[in-house]
């Protein structure tokens, strides 16, 4: 591959989309280590946890809403954001619920479906055209994170199944994200998501019962909020480079990514077959961003 070349695929947006998706993966990946070790650990509640992490997120973000004026709030579709947010809500309380008893690497595999979701809603709701390439590298993905969980061996309790209501509700939030971004800046989307999460997460958080974090509890919860911020901006920011359907299977890079996670901080080590479905999984996202990157066509 010749310099100029090399060049044009650095400056594609199809790497650029795919750059932004797997950096807000390895954001998320360090969240979830701490919401887990909170849950897990600390025996901090789940609803608590949500209401801290996207408060002190909201907080951290307040420099930009000061740079950028009340023309951060500004839109033409305040339904649209209020859609997303509760969506997006509802599966942040699921996910943490299911943190609480679901070792990362089980979770993040059964988020695995979230593919699926969003690319038949882009197909139906933003007729974005699925390729067969797009398909396959999905598809692909999917089988590299079943051979991970291995769901024939494992006995699946009710909580297992937390992490795939998560990935529909958030497959739905990712939907109407991406049409927004068509109509709005990122940072828009963005400031929108985490001034609408904090009194939806409150009241959340009064009905299960208040708790005020104190210790490595608030260390953690800052912490949390700052990933959530920049991992928020991050994939706002791969939506607005990419189609939907194309940046979608390099979310699959947060398997491997929470895995070792997991592996590091708590221990958790799926037996067997766990580097073979994360090369499934690294293969199939780097040969879409390849092939869309040379043809050009991910879209804006």
């Amino acid at each position: 591959m010749n310099s100029s070349k090399a060049a044009s695929l650095i400056r594609s947006r199809a790497v650029v989309g795919a750059a932004y998706m797997v950096l807000a993966g390895i954001a998320f990946a360090l969240v979830n280590v701490a919401t887990q070790w909170l849950s897990m650990t600390l025996a901090f509640p789940p609803a608590a946890t949500a209401f801290w992490q996207y408060g002190f997120a909201l907080v951290i973000s307040l420099p930009l809403l000061r740079r950028l004026g009340l023309s951060a709030m500004r839109t033409r579709f305040p339904g649209r954001h209020v859609v997303r947010v509760a969506l997006a809500a509802l599966g942040v309380q699921a996910w943490i619920t299911g943190l609480a008893t679901v070792p990362i690497w089980q979770a993040i595999a059964l988020v695995m479906t979230s593919p699926f979701f969003v690319i038949i809603g882009a197909r139906l709701f933003l007729a974005e055209m699925v390729g067969l390439h797009r398909w396959l590298a999905t598809l692909t993905g999917f089988v590299g994170a079943m051979i991970i969980l291995q769901p024939w061996s494992d006995s699946f309790s009710a909580a297992a199944l937390l992490p795939v209501l998560s990935a529909l509700l958030w497959g739905g939030s990712s939907l109407i994200m991406k049409d927004l971004t068509h109509h709005e800046a990122p940072e828009t989307v963005t400031v929108w998501l985490l001034v609408l999460l904090t009194p939806i997460n409150a009241g959340l958080a009064l009905a299960e019962g208040f708790v005020l974090p104190s210790g490595t509890a608030l260390w953690l919860l800052l912490a949390a909020g700052l990933l959530t911020a920049l991992g928020q901006y991050l994939l706002t920011l791969a939506y607005n480079a990419a189609d939907a359907a194309y940046v979608q299977p390099f979310d699959d890079l947060k398997l491997p990514l929470n895995v070792i996670a997991g592996w590091l901080v708590f221990g958790y080590a799926p037996s067997g077959y766990l580097w073979l479905g994360a090369l499934l999984i690294l293969s199939a996202s780097l040969a879409l961003m390849l092939k869309e990157a040379g043809a050009g066509d991910a879209q804006p």
